[in-house]
């Protein structure tokens, strides 16, 4: 009905924290939110949506099929690959994402991750925790390494927005720093390390790359073979550009000397995932995917989520990829 109210439907409000506040839009509509959609909720509960929102809620062909009003479908994130945009460009819906909101908080999160393990900071406290230092009966104990970042070098294999602030980090701790060449590439010119020498060279290797074909389990029981200097390996990036089942094996054998890990291929991971058996050990952090999520980068993503909604209705798209 012409100059009816939009009709927007949110389908995953609970992957934003409760403390999160969604701004008012200036444009008659009406909200419904749902704090979780399986997905095969998905498609009766866009049927009648003009604007959908989704972090990780699938929209794919069959759903798209369903919404006959749909104009926008607007990602909560800046990966879009939970929607279908293909089936979307052919029937001329447009689709948006969120773009460098987590310039600080995935930097701090990664550094977080790599002091924690470089010094060995949760299997002290673990220790403490568990009366080893009144066992030890003295004013310290040595049971885990304790290095130092100044003078190692950091691996940093993503070469964006986030990569380039784990850098400016790195080099205030003294660290020299290499920015990895893409996979299986030549002649990116002197900025760039040939991606095995990374590995080799490399105290600390930290993944900012995004998901694709050619990233796609990039480091597996070969790369980790190279890792001469038996690395930390950091993911705050995507899930599947490592091998999880060869990092386990490579972390049991020693090849490495720790890994942290903040996204996995199927998040939360399954009872049998190759990650679950390394949760005891000191040298192994998995965090349940919140580099991102800073109450200021929380906002943020939220407060760019709605006004590329507004954008969009005022005949202004920004942040298009349909």
């Amino acid at each position: 009905m012409p100059g009816a109210p939009a009709r927007i439907v949110f389908l995953d409000r609970e992957t934003l924290s409760p403390e999160t506040q969604l701004r008012t839009l200036s444009f008659p509509h009406e909200l419904i939110t749902y704090g979780k959609t399986t997905p095969g909720d998905v498609g009766p509960r866009i049927a009648d949506a003009d604007i959908v929102i989704t972090n990780k809620a699938p929209v794919r062909r069959d759903a798209i099929a369903q919404a006959r009003n749909l104009k926008l479908v607007a990602v909560a994130a800046t990966g879009y690959d939970v929607v279908d945009v293909a089936a979307c460009q052919e029937r001329g819906i447009s689709v948006c994402n969120i773009r460098n909101y987590a310039v600080n908080t995935v930097p701090e999160h990664t550094f977080a991750l790599i002091l924690a393990l470089r010094r060995s900071i949760l299997a002290y406290a673990d220790a403490v925790r568990r009366g080893r230092w009144q066992e030890a009966g003295q004013f310290c104990f040595f049971d885990y390494p304790i290095r130092d970042l100044a003078g190692s070098t950091l691996g940093i294999i993503g070469d964006g927005v986030l990569g380039q602030a784990v850098a400016d980090i790195a080099r205030g701790f003294g660290m020299r720093v290499l920015f990895s060449a893409y996979k299986g590439s030549t002649g990116m010119g002197p900025l760039y390390t040939p991606f095995e020498d990374v590995l080799r060279q490399s105290d600390v290797i930290t993944l900012h790359s995004p998901l694709m074909p050619s990233t796609r389990n990039m480091i597996a029981a070969p790369e980790f073979a190279l890792m001469e200097r038996r690395p930390l390996l950091i993911n705050t990036a995507r899930g599947g550009l490592v091998d999880e089942a060869a990092l386990a094996d490579a972390l049991t054998a020693g090849h490495i000397s720790g890994a942290a890990f903040d996204v996995v291929t199927a998040e939360p991971p399954a009872a049998d995932h190759p990650f679950i058996r390394l949760l005891d050990r000191p040298d192994f952090i998995l965090t349940p995917h919140v580099a991102w999520a800073s109450s200021e980068a929380v906002q943020g993503l939220t407060d760019q989520l709605f006004e590329n909604i507004e954008l969009f209705r005022a005949g202004k798209p920004r942040n298009l990829v349909a």
